[in-house]
């Protein structure tokens, strides 16, 4: 028995690789794949410039100067550290666009490769400083979830499935989504937030009791 989880995510969201890391925990923990995840368009900055902007001056403003930008970030760096994440926001010096990003997770939902999709732009945005809107490091992070790169290259190169990415945006947003992650299980309750492991196995336990590795 799978379980539906449309996971509103952004690759630049230190908090969605963070609820990622729990969630994955509380599956193995368990025992067994109980859910089919989706992953769906939500963008932090949906209106940044395609050149993306200059990382500091953005959680400078964002947070109310230095001080406020190095007490938010000192905090997620020690909470990613407790799950067993290194993030290395110093190698970071652009905020960059996520549209072609989603894109390429949008495409990568057809060969059942997301997941490993999302692990490879977490890693290389928050664990290397790579730009995530340059497209030789999208092909690359294509590739991890089985996507050919000269087919991603050539659909990188156009606007297949834009559109469809800034409108799946815009309907999460009319949903009533506003941050992320936000988790919608089974199309019916909302986990909004990096949700803990224990949570996940609290849900897995009322949701599929019967599965493999339940205590039911």
């Amino acid at each position: 028995m799978t379980i539906s989880l449309d996971i509103f995510s952004d690759p630049i969201c230190p908090w969605c690789a963070i609820g990622k890391a729990r969630l994955d925990r509380a599956e193995a923990q368990h025992g067994a794949p109980v859910f089919a995840r989706r992953w769906r368009v939500f963008q932090l900055n949906p209106h940044m410039p395609p050149e993306g902007v200059d990382r500091r001056a953005y959680l400078e403003a964002k947070f109310g100067g230095p001080e406020g930008a190095q007490r938010i970030y000192g905090a997620i760096a020690e909470t990613a550290e407790q799950e067993g994440l290194r993030f290395k926001f110093d190698m970071i010096s652009r905020t960059p666009s996520t549209l072609d990003a989603h894109r390429v997770l949008r495409w990568a939902a057809a060969v059942d490769g997301q997941d490993a999709v999302m692990d490879s732009l977490f890693d290389f945005y928050f664990r290397h400083g790579a730009d995530i809107s340059d497209h030789d490091v999208l092909i690359d992070a294509a590739a991890a979830g089985g996507l050919e790169k000269d087919v991603t290259r050539r659909l990188l190169a156009g606007d297949s499935d834009r559109e469809e990415a800034l409108a799946e945006d815009a309907t999460a947003r009319e949903m009533g989504v506003n941050g992320a992650p936000t988790f919608v299980i089974d199309g019916r309750h909302v986990a909004p937030g990096a949700v803990g492991s224990d949570v996940w196995l609290r849900v897995i336990h009322d949701l599929a009791p019967s599965a493999p590795g339940s205590t039911a």
